[in-house]
């Protein structure tokens, strides 16, 4: 075993175990924080796989703006940060069907692979990969865009009661 193996296993078993308390824990901004570590995790096993590019930018993507939106809309809308008793279920169901669509996705690629050897692509540059973001894929990144924009301002709206008595105010008079 190298290294890198060892890395690999070990930043995955982090980020299986963040997920799981990502998904487990009654906290909501303890969830993003573990969401935080599984993020890097991840970053962590682009980084063994000597993918640097995509490792910034999984950090500052995802790290750095989706979990500093989610926390900042969790603090926005003033939801409940601590524990909530609504989020005391019964857990088997859930566990049941996230199993199930384990059990799935394993099956499907065993049976699509079949453990054979895939050939890889030839390693890509930065320059390759702006060339396909800003020549392919510019579209779908700036409509992504506009997406958080809108939800940021509507959470905005949605958090300021002010704003809507204005109008009702206007209306009456």
């Amino acid at each position: 075993m190298t290294v890198a193996d060892v890395l690999t296993v070990a930043l995955g078993a982090v980020a299986l175990g963040a997920g799981l308390l990502v998904v487990t824990t009654q906290h909501v901004v303890r969830a993003g924080l573990w969401l935080v570590v599984a993020l890097g995790a991840i970053a962590g096993l682009y980084l063994v796989l000597t993918a640097e590019l995509v490792a910034w930018v999984q950090v500052l993507v995802y790290v750095g703006a989706v979990v500093v939106l989610l926390l900042f809309a969790v603090m926005l809308t003033r939801a409940p940060i601590g524990a909530s008793a609504d989020l005391d279920r019964v857990r088997w169901p859930g566990a049941l069907v996230g199993a199930g669509a384990g059990a799935g996705l394993a099956a499907l690629l065993i049976d699509a692979f079949r453990w054979t050897r895939v050939e890889m692509p030839e390693p890509g540059t930065a320059e390759r990969l702006g060339e396909a973001l800003f020549r392919t894929w510019v579209l779908p990144f700036e409509l992504v865009s506009v997406l958080l924009l809108a939800a940021l301002v509507g959470a905005i709206v949605v958090s300021r009661p002010d704003i809507g008595a204005r109008t009702t105010q206007r209306r009456r008079g």
